[in-house]
C-alpha cells in the first residue's frame, strides 16, 4: 500500500455537509467534496490487510484496497479502471449505497472504518472531470435482441453488461423517464438527477435503446416481446408497498411514502403530474417506518417547511456501537442518524400506530400511538406486546407509510407470464441459470 502507516496518522473524516439552514431551502445534494489533501489522507488510511474483508462485504466484489492505493498515488485513470471493472455505476453507489464494505473493513475492529463510499464517489467524479469516462462504441454485435423490463439500477446494469457483450438491448420503462427508484424514489438532495441523465446519455451512445411510457403487460403485449426478442430480463423491482390496515387508513392525508417522494422529484424536475398534490407545508407530519425511505420523507418534509416532523419505528432504539452480539465483520444494526434527521425530526422507537383519527370531512387530524415491548409470552418466540396504558394521541395532518416493500406487482406482466413465485411473492428463479 502507498502509506502503510496512514491509518495511524489520519482519522476518518467525511466531506463537509452544506449548512442545515442552507440546504433545507433547496434540493441540491447536501454533501460536498473532499479537498485533494483530505482525499489523499483518507485513501492513505487503507491498511495492507492480509485478508481485506471489505471484498466480502461488497455485493459487487469491488477491488477496494487497489483503488484506494491508486487514489493515494493520484493515479486517477488506474483508480477509475479498477473501480469500473466491477461496478457499472459508481456515481450511484458512491452516493446512496449503505456501504456494507465499510462495516467489513478490517480497520473497523478498533477504529472508524475507511471512508470507502466517499472515495468511490470521488474516483468516478474525477474520472468524469478528466474525460476518462467515454462511451464504448467499438462493440462487436451478436445480432441477438434482449428486452430489459425496468430501468432501475438492476435494469440499467443488466442493459449495460448485455450491450457490451454485443447484444441489441432495449429497455422498457413504464414511467416517463428512465431510472426507476433512482429517478423517482431517491430525493434530489441525495442524488441529483443530472447524475442519472449523464449515465443514460452514455448508454444511448453505446447503443442501448430506452422506451419510456412503455408498460409491458399493459401497453405492450408479452406475446409481441416474446416474438421480437431472444431473451427478456425482468428487473421491475419490489414495488408493492407494505400497507397499514388499521381504522382510519382511508382518511385523506394517509399516503404511501413513494407517492410523496415521487411527486416531489417530479416537482423538482418541472414535470407535471395528474395526482392530487401532496405537500407537508405547515402540517404535523408523521413518518411511519424507520428506514432510508422514511428518512427521505423526513428530509423532504423539512424542505416543505412542515410544522413538525416525527418518525416512528416499530423496533427498539438500536445501539450506537457494536456489542457482543454484533461482532466484526458482521453487518451491525446500529443507530443511524442521517442528514435529514439532523435537519429536524422527533424520533420514537418501539411504538405502533393503532388508529388514524379524522374530522367530520374525512381529513386526517391525529393518530393513536402505543408503546411496545419485546417479550416472551406463553413460552413462545419473543414478540411485540403493547404496553398497557401507554396510548397517546398525536396531532397529524399527513401520515406517510414507509414500512418497506413486499414483492413485485403481480398484476399484468408477472401473472401473464405465469411465473412461479416463492413464499414471499417474489419471482422464483433457478440458482444455476437465474431463469424463472
Amino acid at each position: 500500500m502507498g502509506k502503510p502507516t496512514g491509518f495511524l496518522e489520519f482519522t476518518r473524516e467525511l466531506p463537509a455537509k452544506r449548512p442545515k439552514e442552507e440546504r433545507v431551502n433547496d434540493y441540491k445534494e447536501y454533501i460536498e467534496r473532499y479537498s485533494d489533501e483530505k482525499l489523499n489522507q483518507q485513501s492513505a488510511r487503507c491498511m495492507d490487510c492480509g485478508i481485506p474483508f471489505c471484498h466480502n462485504g461488497c455485493p459487487l466484489g469491488n477491488v477496494i484496497p487497489e483503488f484506494n492505493d491508486a487514489v493515494y498515488r493520484k493515479r486517477w485513470k488506474e483508480a477509475y479502471d479498477i473501480l469500473s471493472s466491477t461496478n457499472n455505476f459508481p456515481e450511484f453507489t458512491g452516493r446512496i449505497c449503505p456501504a456494507p464494505c465499510e462495516t467489513s473493513c478490517v480497520l473497523g475492529i478498533n477504529q472508524p472504518a475507511i471512508a470507502i463510499e466517499e472515495i468511490e464517489r470521488h474516483i468516478i467524479e474525477i474520472a468524469f472531470d478528466k474525460g476518462y469516462v467515454q462511451a464504448e462504441k467499438q462493440i462487436s454485435r451478436t445480432g441477438k435482441k434482449v428486452a430489459v423490463v425496468g430501468s432501475g439500477p438492476a435494469g440499467l446494469a443488466a442493459a449495460a453488461q448485455l450491450n457490451l457483450v454485443g447484444h441489441l438491448v432495449t429497455v422498457f420503462e413504464r414511467d416517463d423517464m428512465p431510472g426507476g427508484l433512482l429517478r423517482y424514489g431517491i430525493p434530489d438532495f441525495k442524488l441529483e438527477k443530472w447524475v442519472i441523465d449523464r449515465r443514460i446519455k452514455l448508454m444511448e451512445e453505446e447503443g442501448v435503446i430506452f422506451k419510456c411510457n412503455a408498460n409491458v403487460g399493459a401497453d405492450i403485449s408479452i406475446s409481441d416481446l416474446l416474438r421480437e426478442y431472444q431473451a427478456i430480463v425482468l428487473t421491475g423491482g419490489s414495488t408493492e408497498p407494505r400497507n397499514l390496515p388499521i381504522p382510519g387508513r382511508d382518511l385523506k392525508g394517509v399516503h404511501y411514502a413513494m407517492e410523496f417522494l415521487k411527486q416531489q422529484n417530479k416537482r423538482v424536475a418541472g414535470i407535471l403530474f395528474n395526482e392530487e398534490e401532496l405537500v407537508a407545508t405547515g402540517k404535523n407530519v408523521v413518518v411511519i417506518g424507520g428506514g432510508d425511505t422514511g428518512s427521505d420523507c423526513v428530509g423532504t418534509s423539512n424542505r416543505h417547511k412542515a410544522a413538525t416532523v416525527t418518525q416512528f419505528e416499530l423496533l427498539p432504539k438500536p445501539p450506537s456501537e457494536r456489542g457482543q452480539y454484533m461482532p466484526w465483520p458482521t453487518y451491525p444494526m446500529l443507530l443511524k442518524t442521517t442528514s435529514s434527521h439532523e435537519e429536524g425530526c422527533h424520533r420514537k422507537w418501539a411504538v405502533a400506530t393503532k388508529e388514524f383519527i379524522g374530522d367530520e370531512k374525512g381529513n386526517l387530524k391525529a393518530l393513536i400511538l402505543v408503546d411496545l415491548e419485546w417479550k416472551v409470552v406463553d413460552n413462545k418466540a419473543a414478540q411485540f406486546v403493547e404496553v398497557k396504558g401507554s396510548e397517546i394521541k398525536v396531532p397529524c395532518e399527513l401520515a406517510l407509510l414507509a414500512m418497506g416493500f413486499l414483492h413485485p406487482r403481480h398484476q399484468g406482466l408477472i401473472n401473464e407470464l405465469e411465473i412461479e413465485l416463492d413464499e414471499r411473492g417474489n419471482e422464483r428463479a433457478s440458482e444455476k441459470n437465474y431463469q424463472s
